[in-house]
């Protein structure tokens, strides 16, 4: 019985290799992962209750539920990636979540908190996303370099994820699910040392988190 459950999840973890679009490289996706997972869980719990066709049956119903988890977030990814292309954002896997880094040079203008008309593309694909796979919740921080202190930044940085958030809400994504907070210099990407690093620090970031 465990060769025949080693098997299962050997066929499903080959049936989910796929090449990635945008590496080139052939590797096991999340939702193989989840696949693979399930289907062990699911066959052991069949083959308790009925053998190798208790096993079969567990196996098909585990692998459908791995892979939904797994899955619902590539597929965001996927498909915030196709519409973003060339916006300058990055659409980043971050675990389970989906991460999306928005440079302040699409969002906002130095020292303002209202949003520029470039970002009307952006967060319009994202709104679009956030609706049809509204099982996910949206963290939205804004972020600043290092230039002044705590009392600028964080109150600027608070209002620049807000305005995100409403301008969200505004495109029908539901209140509930979102979530926006200031961090100010917090949390760099890159270095305060040189213009390029700090214009790459003011951003804001939405985490598409998984909550099914």
């Amino acid at each position: 019985m465990k060769k025949f459950i080693l098997s299962l999840m050997m066929v499903s973890f080959l049936a989910a290799c796929a090449t990635d679009p945008y590496t080139g490289e052939s590797k096991v996706s999340k939702t193989a992962w989840g696949t693979g997972i399930g289907t062990a869980v699911g066959a052991g719990l069949g083959a308790i209750i009925g053998g190798e066709k208790g096993a079969l049956i567990g196996a098909g119903v585990g692998a459908a539920a791995g892979a939904a988890s797994g899955g619902y977030m590539d597929i965001q990814a996927r498909k915030l990636r196709q519409q973003l292309a060339g916006t300058g954002v990055q659409v980043l896997r971050d675990g389970d979540n989906v991460r999306l880094i928005m440079p302040n040079s699409i969002t906002f203008n130095t020292n303002e908190a209202t949003l520029k008309v470039t970002s009307n593309r952006v967060l319009d694909s994202v709104a679009l996303v956030a609706k049809e796979y509204d099982k996910t919740k949206l963290q939205i921080v804004g972020y600043t370099d290092s230039t002044g202190n705590d009392k600028i930044n964080i109150p600027l940085s608070q209002r620049r994820a807000l305005a995100v958030a409403n301008y969200l809400a505004l495109r029908g994504v539901e209140a509930g699910r979102l979530n926006a907070y200031g961090a100010g210099a917090a949390n760099p990407i890159a270095s305060n040392a040189t213009e390029e690093g700090k214009a790459q620090n003011r951003r804001v970031e939405i985490m598409l988190i998984n909550a099914q």
